[in-house]
């Protein structure tokens, strides 16, 4: 062979050598970074991604169903609750034991409820507007006589607190569903209203008489407030002897309004938020009644439930 033919021979062999060299490298690159898996590796590898996303989907829908369980318990316990506090039921309790003047532990304690939302949510405000505005147009169309006989009764207990231990006990159970600060603003607005209807009914005239179911050694104690509250020139003031302390409060009323009348006045309206004022017939009497949602003791009826229980 010519020299040049083995030259052309070594070149052709290094270069072989060179690209069996590079294709080692290649191949050792690959095995270095590459991922080599058999066919049956690769079916348990499938096989636990479709096992890991059925437990997935049957846990949400484990999760979605143990939700809408829960969600209707709450909607049933909604529900349960307003048909417990049901607010027209309860107000049918109250008015029954107003008209028959019953105890404190015929009402449910659970009428609590009504009862503040009626105050909360401003309806009881409302009431109390309207009231004093029908008992304003009917006196404004009216006018007493000159002689002084025509009164209308004024119930002192709706004027001053009867009982300002109760009314603390009371105001501290309406903070259980935060209304301590509502009560106190309806009772100054009561208090305003009637007020504002005292000062029109003396300016035109009337002869103005004011009861009370308080006992009359607290009389003295009864006019002090009454006249640090704005309220003057009255014409008597009532309150219960000793003898009428064991009166039922509508025997004790009715006696005294019997009483009067025979005295030659004439009863021309009461205004009273309690039944036992506004009970009996007296010839042209006119009755108003003022809205008044805490009729009742909640203090004494918890005590009630629990000599019960």
């Amino acid at each position: 062979m010519s020299a040049y033919g083995h030259q052309m021979e070594r070149e052709y062999s290094a270069q072989s050598l060179s690209s069996r060299g590079g294709s080692d490298r290649e191949s050792h690159y690959v095995v270095e970074t590459g991922f080599y898996m058999t066919s049956f590796a690769a079916t348990i590898f499938i096989a636990a991604l479709v096992t890991i996303g059925v437990l997935f989907i049957t846990l949400l829908i484990a999760l979605t169903v143990m939700l809408q369980s829960c969600q209707s318990r709450s909607a049933g316990l909604i529900e349960s609750q307003k048909s417990d506090y049901d607010y027209n039921k309860c107000k049918i309790f109250v008015m029954h034991a107003e008209l028959n003047n019953l105890e404190s532990g015929h009402i449910p304690i659970v009428c609590r409820v009504p009862t503040v939302l009626y105050i909360k949510q401003g309806q009881y405000a409302r009431d109390l507007n309207s009231t004093m505005s029908v008992v304003e147009n009917f006196f404004s169309n009216v006018s007493p006589l000159n002689d002084g006989l025509d009164v209308v009764l004024m119930d002192v207990d709706d004027i001053l607190s009867s009982n300002p231990h109760n009314d603390n006990i009371l105001l501290k159970r309406y903070d259980q569903y935060g209304c301590s600060n509502c009560i106190e603003e309806v009772k100054h607005l009561k208090e305003m209203l009637i007020h504002n209807i005292y000062k029109k009914l003396h300016d035109r005239s009337w002869t103005l008489v004011l009861f009370s179911r308080r006992a009359e050694r607290q009389k003295n104690a009864t006019i002090e407030h009454l006249v640090s509250s704005g309220y003057r020139d009255w014409s008597s003031l009532i309150m219960r002897s000793e003898d009428e302390m064991h009166m039922d409060s509508c025997e004790y009323l009715s006696r005294r309004k019997a009483a009067l009348l025979k005295e030659g006045f004439r009863l021309r309206g009461t205004i009273s938020s309690r039944l036992d004022a506004l009970t009996g017939s007296y010839s042209r009497e006119h009755i108003f009644k003022v809205p008044n949602p805490l009729y009742y003791n909640f203090e004494d009826q918890k005590e009630n439930a629990d000599k019960t229980s």
